[in-house]
């Protein structure tokens, strides 16, 4: 299943914010990393950690 990038975030970053109740710019920062991560040069060395 396939799962578009930025559904993932939403859902990772509602998850958590529901869960643990961390300060919202905590969970802007996280997310917006995460997403430019994804499209830098390092993507290859994460893409088999998390899969």
């Amino acid at each position: 299943m396939d799962v578009p990038l930025w559904l993932a975030l939403i859902v990772v970053g509602v998850l958590g914010y529901k869960l643990i109740r961390p300060p919202l710019w905590l969970v802007a920062v996280i997310l917006i990393g995460g997403y430019l991560l994804a499209n830098s040069f390092l993507a290859p060395l994460i893409d088999p950690i998390t899969k």
